[in-house]
């Protein structure tokens, strides 16, 4: 697997897909942001340049340079503000790696891959639109199936519980790492990573390949 074509001159962009706004911090939709935010850990974030729709925090992922980016839109319009970044800091979509949290992945695993479709995340597909591409990097973050016949748009909307609270800030450390792994050593080993990680949490059952 590739591990990306953008120039030395021009950083990874990690992208957490988010809502903005306190009351959807801690939020099941929220987590990718807060893989982001753990990666990037010990840098401020700032309102990104040229008005653009994000905060940012530029840190070195892995020894490579990257910019951390939360979108300041709401999840279905994330792809406004990841092209105008592509764009600002002149780095290929090969170089995007979108975090986000997954339904159908199991509470507590990750998966890390490159390509494919949106899945129906919203904000996956609005950034897919934006750069006319699915050829992106991407760390899921599983959330698990929503209980019973609840809709899977109030799941995703609520915060997770107390009693999930430890094994989410596991997943997002875990995560974290995955994200430095990529930068170390590329797109394979990122994925092998997530997959140990799911692995050694052992939160869910269930196989991630």
């Amino acid at each position: 697997m590739r591990r990306r074509s953008t120039s030395a001159a021009s950083p990874l962009l990690v992208v957490g897909l988010r809502n903005p706004g306190d009351q959807y911090r801690g939020t099941r939709h929220n987590v990718g942001a807060e893989v982001v935010v753990a990666a990037a850990v010990g840098t401020e974030f700032r309102r990104a340049p040229r008005k653009i729709m994000a905060d940012v925090s530029e840190f070195s992922l892995g020894g490579v340079p990257a910019v951390a980016a939360l979108p300041l839109t709401f999840m279905n319009e994330s792809g406004g503000p990841v092209v105008a970044l592509l764009k600002w800091y002149k780095t290929d979509p090969t170089g995007l790696i979108l975090v986000h949290d997954d339904i159908d992945l199991p509470f507590g695993r990750l998966r890390f891959h490159h390509g494919r479709g949106s899945g129906g995340h919203n904000g996956v597909a609005s950034v897919m639109r934006a750069i006319g591409s699915r050829d992106v990097w991407r760390l899921k973050i599983g959330v698990g199936r929503p209980p019973g016949r609840q809709d899977p748009a109030d799941f995703v909307l609520r915060r997770f519980t107390e009693r999930e609270r430890d094994d989410v800030d596991l997943m997002v450390s875990a995560g974290a790492a995955v994200l430095h792994r990529f930068g170390e050593a590329g797109g394979e080993e990122a994925r092998q990573a997530a997959g140990d990680a799911s692995a050694r949490l052992g939160i869910a059952k269930g196989d991630n390949p």
